[in-house]
């Protein structure tokens, strides 16, 4: 069983910057991308940024220049930095990790989601 925890969200001023993390844990053999997605009210689950296990990312148009995705391998953790916050980047943020278990499982997991509020 794998479990993913983040952290990191909140209310801060359009404008500024937060950092989320997102911790991987369980019975992990290795995880292949992480990503985070977001819910805004209303509207439907959008990619935002993912990172793959080489490292390569693609990032949604809305956030290109002012979010980074980046990984820490030996934690199995990944981090999204947010910067220039703008009231539309309002919604709930899941991460999501495609992770191969020590059983040999391909299995796609999902954080419960914190809310990031940036207020104009």
């Amino acid at each position: 069983q794998v479990q993913l925890v983040e952290s990191g969200g909140g209310l801060v001023q359009a404008g500024g910057s937060l950092r989320l993390s997102c911790a991987a844990s369980g019975s992990i053999f290795s995880i292949n991308a992480m990503g985070w997605y977001r819910q805004a009210p209303g509207k439907q689950r959008e990619l935002v940024a993912r990172i793959r296990s080489g490292s390569s990312t693609n990032y949604a148009d809305s956030v290109k220049g002012r979010f980074t995705i980046s990984r820490d391998n030996a934690k199995n953790t990944a981090y999204l930095q947010m910067n220039s916050l703008k009231s539309e980047d309002t919604a709930v943020y899941y991460c999501n990790a495609l992770v191969v278990t020590n059983a040999g499982r391909y299995v796609e997991v999902w954080g419960q989601g914190t809310l990031v509020t940036a207020s104009s």
